[in-house]
């Protein structure tokens, strides 16, 4: 019997794939401009780079100042757990003797038959001398008493540190994964802005870098002068310790911005601050949040010399007010510490620290 067989059928799903097929190589063609090359994503325009750059130079700060804080809550409980260490190794030492008085005492009980010291009295073939003998073995047990009730306080004493050191080791572990967050974070937005530039000519980079310093010689009644000498910016500060400050701002001009630097040879915004003010005595927090509430809060109308001015509604930037509208900062990677005016970046507030 013949096998029967059903008449071939063209596939509607064959069909729709050829079609798809097709579809996908004209794409292809599309996209490669038929030369076999891909076009790259649109080119940005230099105030494009800029904006995007300027954008992740703002997020990098922000989780600069995160490090910061954590970096200094760190080291605070590094300190916190040397101390503990310290003082259960001095509480320890003295427990040490005290058992090694209390092993002493066993000993020459051990020595004697174990006897308690009253009944050897009593025994003893001298018995004029008992109560003499009586009120010593009272004095001796009630010493030994003691010496062991001091052995455990100290043995509590020494738990009690070693559990607060516990506490604090287990702050420090935290604080550090922090950083190590806060670390990838800042390379990564860093990473991203050095190719963006990249993308830039020589001649681009280079104007897009000195816009900052030329908008501040515009805005400056002294142009030039006022980038190269405190001179009236000092002569104008509220006291001493406030114009020791600008000048030290004024002599890091051209210092390279890193983050999570204090100086003496590079900064990061709140690192140049606290640097100035610490040259002229006075010591500042570590972050830009921790400084704005330090001193006494000032309108920007009311700014002199030495005031810290803060930056976006974060307070993740600061500078030193130098007068005439203008500070002293350290603003970002692709710019070194120096003087610009204060309406580069939204102003969010000032400080008076001196």
């Amino acid at each position: 019997m013949a096998a029967h067989r059903k008449p071939r059928q063209r596939s509607a799903g064959g069909s729709t794939a050829r079609t798809a097929w097709t579809i996908a190589l004209a794409g292809a063609a599309t996209a490669t401009g038929f030369d076999g090359t891909g076009h790259a994503e649109p080119q940005l325009t230099p105030a494009q780079v800029k904006a995007k750059v300027d954008k992740l130079y703002q997020e990098a700060e922000v989780a600069t100042e995160k490090y910061n804080g954590a970096k200094e809550q760190a080291n605070a409980a590094e300190q916190r757990i040397r101390t503990l260490q310290d003082e259960a190794a001095r509480k320890t030492e003295k427990l040490n003797s005290a058992r090694e008085a209390l092993g002493s005492m066993a000993a020459a009980q051990y020595r004697d038959g174990g006897l308690d010291p009253a009944l050897r009295l009593a025994l003893s073939a001298d018995p004029d001398r008992y109560l003499d003998g009586a009120e010593f073995a009272e004095r001796t047990g009630n010493r030994q008493a003691a010496s062991v009730a001091s052995v455990r306080s100290q043995l509590r004493e020494i738990e009690q540190l070693r559990g607060a050191a516990h506490i604090e080791l287990t702050s420090l572990k935290s604080r550090q994964s922090e950083l190590r967050q806060h670390s990838r974070t800042i390379n990564g937005k860093l990473d991203t802005a050095r190719t963006l530039l990249a993308r830039l000519t020589a001649e681009e980079r280079a104007r897009l870098q000195s816009n900052g310093t030329d908008r501040a010689a515009r805005s400056s009644t002294g142009g030039r002068d006022a980038l190269t000498a405190p001179g009236s910016a000092t002569a104008q500060a509220p006291n001493a310790r406030a114009a020791a400050a600008v000048s030290y701002a004024y002599s890091k001009l051209g210092s390279p911005y890193v983050w999570g630097a204090t100086g003496p040879d590079a900064f990061d915004c709140s690192g140049l601050t606290q640097a100035a003010y610490r040259s002229a005595g006075l010591s500042l927090p570590r972050t830009t949040y921790a400084q704005i509430d330090t001193g006494r809060r000032v309108s920007r109308s009311e700014l002199l010399p030495g005031d810290l001015v803060f930056f976006y509604s974060g307070i993740s930037h600061v500078g030193l007010y130098i007068g005439n509208g203008q500070m002293i900062h350290a603003p970002n990677p692709s710019a070194p510490v120096r003087v610009a005016p204060l309406d580069e970046m939204p102003f969010a507030g000032a400080t008076r620290v001196a």
